[in-house]
């Protein structure tokens, strides 16, 4: 009798390159590729090892200098590597060179996002927004899909067809991203109409950093089932829920995560998921307050709020995750100035606060901590807005 055959389908290895330089020392770089061994996690592949080069810029050609490449280039043949994911952005020649070396597939931080945001994409529109931004990715580097070839024959007799092949490619694509346009706008109408019908009642929208725990927050706030994981960008399609706390009706919406160096035809491409954010009334800003740099991550979101004109909404600060924070006690006869690490949550409290002069409220949403503490001062705010908005129709007060 024959043995079943083994269809299983193995994750991919992944090795990790990133550089240290001076405007990247070594902690933030041991932070960032922390997050890209996330993300390639996310994307189903198994980060083995990491390379990490100090140089003053990135090179030109190849990202890493000679040598650096030398070294990956052995384990990648000695370990049956199958990707190399490099944590900026690379330039076509750099892909191309770089690939010719290594003879692996080469993917930057954009294309590794853009996988995982095609990955997660469910519905129509978020498939659509993700096609448009991997297409406008691939078309400048649509060369290096055509090296097979040289590979295969040669240049002779195939450099005419493959140029002109590739510039059919090139049409083709630029045709499907102008189609691609089309079918954003008429889905931006009627997204903006389904909007101007919830018109009546006072809009909230949840943003933060990929990750930091918004769509649970969302599931308690409006005890309804969204999905959440512990992935990044497991959230991509809005979602809209209505709430009620105490007899006052509001719109809570969750949106897509953030993320430092997010590719600019995400957000782009994105834009009506995040016109639930600027078209909110109140925004919650989740953090979360148990990651080491959670303060870079704030800037982020809030960079990205610039971007997209949200900035000047009413914000609360939703320290999350405060079941996970940790800090180092500190001798009260140490001279030396307490640093981040040596702060409680009170101490951060009181510091953070005076800084910002930003409401917040700190809460734990796996363990349901001070979440009634959040939805009294979510309904103070909302009824504030309604208040004012609808000064006839406050009865159920």
């Amino acid at each position: 009798m024959r043995e079943p055959i083994n269809t299983e389908i193995l994750p991919e290895k992944a090795i990790l390159v990133g550089l240290i330089t001076p405007k990247q020392d070594a902690e933030r770089e041991k932070e960032y590729l922390d997050e890209l061994s996330f993300l390639v996690d996310t994307a189903g592949a198994i980060p083995v090892k990491r390379f990490v080069q100090r140089m003053e810029m990135p090179d030109s050609r190849t990202y890493v200098g000679s040598g650096k490449l030398a070294s990956i280039k052995e384990y990648i043949a000695e370990n049956t590597i199958d990707i190399a994911v490099f944590d900026d952005e690379l330039s076509p020649s750099q892909i191309r060179n770089i690939e010719k070396e290594l003879e692996c597939k080469i993917l930057d931080r954009n294309s590794l996002i853009l996988d995982i945001f095609a990955k997660r994409a469910k519905t129509a529109y978020a498939k659509t927004q993700v096609e448009l931004a991997q297409l406008e990715y691939m078309l400048p580097r649509l060369t290096r899909l055509w090296t097979h070839l040289s590979k295969q024959r040669g240049g002779i007799g195939f450099r005419g067809p493959g140029e002109k092949e590739i510039e059919t490619d090139r049409r083709v694509i630029r045709q499907r991203i102008s189609l691609l346009k089309e079918k954003l706008k008429i889905i931006d109408k009627q997204m903006a109409t389904q909007r101007g019908n919830r018109e009546s009642l006072v809009r909230v929208a949840l943003v933060g950093y990929t990750n930091v725990g918004k769509s649970t927050i969302m599931n308690l706030v409006s005890k309804s089932e969204v999905f959440a994981e512990n992935k990044l960008f497991a959230t991509l399609d809005t979602t809209v829920r209505k709430v009620v706390i105490g007899n006052l009706p509001f719109l809570l919406s969750d949106t897509v995560g953030f993320i430092r160096k997010l590719p600019v035809g995400l957000v782009e491409s994105f834009k009506s998921t995040l016109d639930e954010v600027r078209e909110a009334d109140i925004i919650l800003h989740i953090v979360d307050v148990s990651h080491s740099n959670f303060e870079e991550q704030i800037n982020v979101v809030t960079k990205t709020l610039q971007e997209i004109n949200a900035s000047d909404k009413p914000t609360i600060m939703v320290f999350n995750k405060i079941d996970a924070y940790h800090f180092i006690e500190r001798d009260p006869f140490d001279i030396v100035p307490a640093t981040r690490e040596n702060l409680s949550l009170d101490d951060l409290s009181k510091t953070w606060m005076s800084k910002e002069n930003m409401p917040g409220i700190f809460i734990s949403a796996k363990e349901k901590q001070n979440i009634d503490g959040l939805k009294t001062m979510l309904y103070a705010w909302v009824k504030d807005i309604h208040v004012k908005r609808y000064p006839f129709n406050n009865f159920f007060y």
